[in-house]
């Protein structure tokens, strides 16, 4: 035996450093298990307060608080399956347990390189478990094959090499959850990075966890409101939805994602957006951009810099859920704006390629397609015995040339409830923001819109239809009758209308007068460059004579006959009075 044993080294893990007297009787354990030969290295690990953790080869002896529990948990089960009177059994195994050596599956790294690892010897390993590499290099299992398995690295892999020992946790991946991450920035494994110190978390959740099940949800019928005229008129969003913000690059995508995290400012909805692949610099704008406009304290940032590992942005966006799901089951709403899912699925592509696994259509592995489904699928409004809680995820696609058919576009265009397709053209001229009113689309409709709003909004869409096909058959006309003349200046109108700047949310009743005044061709005959400075001084004419129509309408969601008549005979008047002045 101690032939055999002559270079085994016991490592022992704990709080606190053995005293000589501590440390001479590990040493005397060892000696006679395991034979003379076998040396003994502390190391300081805080995980295993009260208590200590030896590990001797592939054997552990746990003598920390859980261990220990955990052991007697395991003798008492096998104690209840005996036949019999168990009172007398159970005062024996009470009175002579000890801690037993628990068998650990022991690995060596076959080849190390670009964040993945080639381990052998973890027979027992599972998909998503989480291994514990020498100089505590953390990684997950991906690859599961007949003599290996494939392993991606969330830390530098430079204390990684072929020949070092890895060891099974037998944890799936997971991320530290609670009420001290919001205001915070972590990255994709929970860890601060703002320098504000660490977290207190309040549990313990995996990344990957199941969607809920068609029973445990209930209709989207509750609206989250954005404050953009051009969505909550046309394209409403609820609780629970997955609504795809899909354009060009610099067409104004997070600009919409972002005012909506800011309209979400006292209406008690948790915000998480997570940063996918993008530069420091601009996450760190962005933090600044939220605490300026007071949203950093219901918001969660997750951010996986282009400079991270694929591996830490393949997992970024199922972190940011497990956060989202934490607030969720206790019964609050919560946002979860993922941008973006098109550098998301290039990590993985990269991830998979170097695992060998075989690609596909654009080099994309054959099940990039559920990569993105099984995490939008995890937005649901929970049922009522389950809390009634809800996620709502606003994924962000990036497009080349505005093909929207490419296949990460349409691949999320399917798992999602509707999209907000963004124009280049109509970003660069000038209308912001740019959404496509006849390609976007949302499928739930006017059931996550209020009363008042899918009243007032009754007939935009069909209106501004209307204008562009009328604008494309008369763009090269230079005669043109006063029928149709009357309908494109209409139609320009609407559409100055719904411009928007950015950090500028309306109200509910705002959004309400002006989608009443402008159907009803109250803005008609004033030129649509003089609506930027007439509607924000009709909204404030309306604050200050109208207050109890507005309060009305804002806390009934409903809107009457005579409270329409109402606002546009307000309006006429002071359409008279604006420009008589």
């Amino acid at each position: 035996m101690a032939e055999r044993t002559e270079h085994l080294e016991a490592v022992l893990l704990s709080a606190a450093r053995p005293s000589q007297e501590q440390e001479k009787r590990f040493l005397a354990f060892l000696a006679e298990k395991y034979g003379e030969g076998t040396t003994l290295t502390w190391q300081k690990s805080d995980d295993y307060p009260g208590g200590f953790r030896l590990e001797v080869g592939a054997e552990v002896y746990d003598w920390s608080a859980g261990g220990r529990l955990s052991q007697f948990k395991d003798a008492l089960e096998k104690l209840a399956a005996t036949q019999g009177d168990v009172i007398p059994l159970l005062k024996e195994t009470v009175l002579s347990w000890t801690p037993q050596a628990m068998a650990q599956e022991v690995g060596t790294v076959l080849t190390v390189g670009d964040g993945i690892a080639r381990v052998d010897g973890l027979e027992g390993a599972a998909y998503g478990e989480v291994l514990l590499f020498d100089g505590g290099v953390r990684g997950m299992v991906q690859d599961l094959s007949e003599d290996s398995v494939g392993c991606i690295l969330f830390d530098d892999d430079a204390s990684v090499c072929a020949g070092s020992t890895v060891r099974r946790t037998g944890r799936t991946a997971g991320v530290p959850v609670g009420e001290g991450f919001l205001g915070r920035v972590v990255n994709a494994l929970g860890v601060p990075i703002d320098g504000g110190g660490d977290i207190r978390a309040d549990g313990y959740r995996a990344v990957e966890s199941p969607a809920p099940g068609i029973i445990d949800r209930q209709s989207v019928d509750t609206p989250l409101e954005t404050g953009i005229l051009t969505v909550d008129s046309m394209f409403p969003i609820g609780r629970g939805q997955r609504e795809l913000i899909i354009g060009d690059r610099q067409t104004g995508k997070t600009a919409i994602a972002l005012d909506t995290i800011v309209n979400q400012k006292g209406k008690d909805v948790i915000c998480i957006y997570v940063a996918i692949g993008q530069k420091a610099s601009s996450v760190a704008q962005l933090k600044k951009t939220l605490e300026t406009h007071g949203a950093m304290d219901y918001t969660i940032i997750v951010n996986a810099t282009a400079s991270d590992p694929a591996p830490l942005q393949y997992i970024a966006p199922y972190a940011g859920c497990a956060m989202g799901e934490y607030f969720m089951n206790k019964g609050r709403d919560v946002l979860i704006v993922y941008d973006d899912l098109s550098k998301h699925a290039i990590a993985y592509r990269a991830m998979s390629l170097l695992l060998e696994r075989s690609p596909g259509r654009e080099a994309y592995p054959g099940d990039v397609f559920y990569l993105h489904s099984r995490l939008l699928e995890r937005a649901a409004h929970l049922s009522e015995e389950k809390g009634g809680g809800s996620i709502t995820a606003l994924p962000i696609i990036e497009t080349q040339s505005g093909d929207v058919s490419a296949y990460i576009p349409t691949n999320v265009i399917s798992i999602t409830d509707g999209q907000l397709i963004l124009e280049t053209r109509l970003f660069f001229s000038g209308q912001r923001p740019a959404v496509n009113v006849g390609l976007s689309v949302s499928r739930v409709g006017g059931d996550a819109q209020t009363k008042a709003m899918k009243k007032a909004a009754k007939t935009i869409r069909l209106d501004l239809s209307q204008y562009r096909e009328m604008e494309s058959f008369t763009q090269f006309a230079s005669d043109l009758d006063e029928s149709t003349a009357k309908l494109l200046s209409y139609g320009q109108g609407l559409m100055r209308m719904l411009r928007q700047k950015q950090f500028h949310p309306y109200k509910q009743y705002e959004q309400v007068i002006l989608l009443v005044a402008g159907l009803n061709h109250v803005f008609q005959e004033i030129v649509p460059e003089q609506l930027d400075a007439f509607i924000p001084a009709l909204l404030q004419h309306f604050g200050e004579t109208q207050g109890a129509l507005c309060n009305a309408i804002e806390q009934t969601g409903r809107l009457s006959d005579d409270q329409q008549s109402q606002i546009i005979e307000c309006a006429k008047e002071f359409v008279q009075n604006y420009f008589s002045e």
